[in-house]
């Protein structure tokens, strides 16, 4: 299918979210898994000074279930994308090349700026959008409902900046 139906994708999620519950005792979520893969590229150049870090003491740079998930996440969506027969290499969406043009590093940049700045927000808010969007509101968190708003209300200002400014 090019598209799926947001319900049966949103029903796979809580389930998804339930057995995490039960098996692991843990709640779904992806920032961290970030967090713990910084610190592992750092323990290559410092070894294990990294460690004695305060951060990396609570968060521990290691492969653990939600690097696993991130990896899950990109299989997943190379398989979707193949099996609908949507899938193209491409550096720059249609919309973007209309509104800044067909030049790569404009939007290589733009995208890493706009990842750093977005695991740097997830770090502060103590988790993602599915840390906080799937698992939090879950458990009717009302510290991940507020932040489900602000991230609904931030892509949308971040929109209308980028291409409602450059239109």
């Amino acid at each position: 299918m090019a598209r799926w139906s947001p319900y049966a994708v949103g029903a796979g999620i809580g389930v998804l979210s339930w057995l995490a519950f039960l098996l692991s005792d843990k709640a779904i979520g992806c920032s961290t898994a970030f967090a713990r893969t910084a610190g592992m590229v750092e323990r290559w150049w410092r070894g294990d000074k990294v460690l004695q870090k305060e951060y990396y003491k609570r968060f521990v740079p290691a492969i653990d279930w939600e690097w696993m998930l991130v990896l899950g996440i990109v299989i997943g969506a190379f398989l979707s994308a193949q099996l609908s027969g949507q899938f193209r290499w491409e550096w720059a969406p249609a919309l973007w090349r209309t509104t800044f043009g067909a030049a790569a590093w404009p939007r290589v940049l733009a995208a890493f700026v706009g990842g750093a700045l977005m695991g740097i927000g997830a770090r502060w808010a103590g988790g993602c959008t599915s840390g906080h969007g799937i698992s939090g509101t879950l458990q009717l968190a009302v510290s991940s409902w507020l932040a489900a708003a602000c991230f609904f209300i931030g892509g949308i200002v971040t929109a209308q900046l980028i291409y409602g400014l450059a239109g």
